[in-house]
């Protein structure tokens, strides 16, 4: 319950109360005099108890702990993968640009591979979503594909010669 729904709650209660007290007898308002108190006393309450961190401690077990997930939308939709290749793609291209170690090297051309195999996803989902979308809808495609094509460009065009032809067998 919000601040402002219970001053709201309570004005009210205290208008009716002062309203009765004046057009009706006044022992029917001191019957409901009572109200006011018991509604501030009733919201706190309701605070204390879903509000109070010990309370929602007790409420945990080791099973509700374990089987936490978080819920990655299911919808995955064209802007988000191409805003966040774009994003990774950024990332990269600066971390090359600062005098990277080799190991930054190497996490980059691991970001950039994967960056890579999202824009062949976001491809597939433009593909697919191209054949019922209406023109300006298609064009947003393009755009955000081109976004993230033009910002794994920059990150190629970053990184070290010959870091990205390594094999798997260099690595192991």
């Amino acid at each position: 319950m919000t601040k402002l729904h219970l001053t709201l709650m309570l004005t009210v209660e205290a208008v009716v109360i002062v309203l009765l007290w004046f057009l009706a007898s006044g022992s029917l308002a001191l019957l409901l005099a009572p109200i006011l108190p018991l509604t501030l006393v009733a919201a706190l309450l309701l605070h204390y108890v879903t509000g109070n961190p010990g309370y929602r401690a007790r409420q945990l077990s080791p099973e509700a702990i374990v089987g936490y997930r978080v819920r990655e939308r299911e919808t995955n939709t064209s802007e988000e993968l191409s805003r966040r290749i774009v994003e990774r793609a950024d990332e990269i291209h600066r971390t090359l640009l600062e005098s990277p170690s080799e190991i930054q090297v190497e996490m980059c051309a691991l970001g950039y591979r994967a960056c890579v195999n999202d824009m062949i996803t976001l491809t597939h989902l433009i593909n697919e979503e191209s054949k019922i979308a209406g023109p300006i809808r298609r064009l947003r495609l393009r755009a955000a594909r081109r976004r993230a094509a033009d910002s794994l460009s920059m990150a190629r065009e970053a990184m070290p010669p010959g870091v990205l032809r390594a094999t798997r067998q260099e690595q192991q």
